[in-house]
């Protein structure tokens, strides 16, 4: 199949690259020069404009998107909308807020064109690996797209599927997103309070290694801590500041407005926030209080 990918940072260039060595034939635009010319060395066609891009597809063309959740998508759809034809299509496999995907799937309808939304995992290792694929759109769709994602998954049978109508996709790694923010603060909780016991000196590489293989807390997480272990055990120069892209957040509202508990999921994106304060008022404020009430002692800057 031969098809589009607009966005050629590293996940899109990787995911061109799978495609390509599947035997698919793919052509890429990225509005940054380097990202064009590093993907013309990776064997991707590259095109300079979003125009030459669309008139290098046969029809029904398909266009991935690759690009940040938010504003640049609508803008790149914007962008497209006049050079596309009845039946071509759009897949978003970047990480939008769902309710958007849902208004841009409704939008483009309107016009005979198809949106599906790809909730993509797998990360810088999806190259080599396969991505996790959770697929919203059309059946029918879906269906006809199918090459593409059996190329892009682990295998033809495995790590894809379309979970629903459009929106469904990102739904679902909306959520995908916040057990991993759960699953993180548990391990990282973990292992530091084995880093705190410091009679035992423990060997946090060497037991993460053992839980890798045959405890219950084995996953790719755990190996991925252990590399980061291996590699630097006292995780030096490494600042105790945890981004967040968004889905933690989404996940924690949309538990709150369907009446879930959701307390892991919850709490593990509000301990990213505090790790952002280099000066915690409120920390602050919590030791003053304990002096007022007890007479304990503050520790002083």
């Amino acid at each position: 199949m031969e098809l589009g990918m607009i966005g050629l940072g590293r996940m899109g260039a990787n995911m061109a690259e799978r495609l390509l060595r599947g035997g698919h034939r793919v052509h890429g635009f990225d509005a940054v020069q380097a990202a064009r010319d590093a993907a013309s060395q990776r064997g991707i066609v590259a095109a300079d404009s979003l125009e030459a891009l669309v008139r290098a597809l046969p029809a029904p063309r398909v266009l991935w998107l690759m690009v940040p959740a938010g504003e640049i998508v609508d803008t790149t759809i914007a962008s497209l909308l006049p050079l596309l034809a009845p039946g071509d299509i759009i897949i978003d496999g970047g990480n939008s807020y769902y309710k958007d995907t849902m208004r841009r799937a409704g939008e483009l309808a309107a016009r005979d064109l198809h949106y599906v939304d790809s909730g993509t995992s797998g990360g810088i290792w999806g190259l080599k690996e396969g991505y996790s694929l959770m697929i919203g759109g059309e059946d029918t769709v879906v269906q006809h797209l199918q090459p593409i994602f059996e190329t892009l998954a682990p295998a033809a049978n495995k790590g894809w599927g379309r979970v629903g109508p459009s929106g469904a996709g990102h739904f679902t790694k909306m959520v995908h997103n916040g057990i991993e923010y759960g699953l993180m603060q548990a391990y990282a909780e973990g292992f530091a309070i084995m880093q705190h016991k410091t009679e035992f000196s423990l060997d946090l590489h060497q037991v993460a290694e053992i839980w890798r293989t045959g405890s219950v807390v084995r996953s790719w997480l755990l190996d991925l801590t252990s590399d980061a272990l291996r590699k630097n055990p006292e995780l030096d120069g490494i600042a105790p500041w945890v981004a967040d892209s968004g889905e933690g957040r989404w996940t924690a509202a949309e538990a709150i407005a369907l009446d879930v508990a959701a307390p892991v999921i919850t709490l593990s994106l509000l301990e990213r926030l505090r790790s952002r304060d280099d000066d915690s008022f409120a920390d602050k404020l919590l030791a003053a209080m304990r002096n007022e009430f007890g007479g304990h002692a503050i520790k002083k800057e």
